[in-house]
């Protein structure tokens, strides 16, 4: 009897300190940015899943809705291509994150700026799928507007 007070102590405490998926799957896409940031592309293929797709949705010069699709190994390739002099941060808002067992969205709006002035604002919306103990990209769609940011 005692084993089996110790045992559900000792399960409890665990399960008081461990990460919950949504925790985890924000936290995923935080370490993407930051890796992001740092143009680090050997920790940015570790967070893509298999034939992982960006998209991006924007209105042309025309003001035509389109989408742009790039494949994850190119916009990690093209991250190591960025000059050092050039300034860019994505700053983000607050991260909202749904998780349904193996698949989680996360929604984070952003502003981005490139040598310190404001370049374009969004959304992005990444999709992830839970495997092997851990939280991998998808999917990342983004929208991307010139105009005010509040829109």
């Amino acid at each position: 009897m005692r084993f089996f007070y110790f045992f559900l102590i000792f399960s409890i405490g665990f399960t008081g300190f461990s990460q919950s998926k949504e925790d985890s799957a924000k936290a995923m896409v935080q370490a993407f940015f930051k890796a992001f940031h740092e143009q680090d592309s050997v920790k940015l293929k570790t967070y893509a899943f298999e034939d992982v797709q960006l998209k991006s949705i924007a209105k042309n010069a025309k003001g035509k809705m389109v989408i742009n699709t790039d494949s994850y190994e190119e916009f990690v390739k093209s991250m190591t291509t960025i000059p050092a002099e050039v300034d860019f941060e994505e700053r983000l808002g607050l991260l909202e994150v749904q998780t349904d067992g193996y698949l989680a969205n996360v929604w984070v709006p952003y502003e981005f700026y490139l040598n310190g002035e404001l370049s374009h604002c969004g959304v992005n919306n990444f999709q992830l799928i839970y495997t092997d103990k851990a939280w991998k990209i998808i999917s990342i769609v983004d929208t991307r507007k010139k105009q005010a940011c509040q829109d």
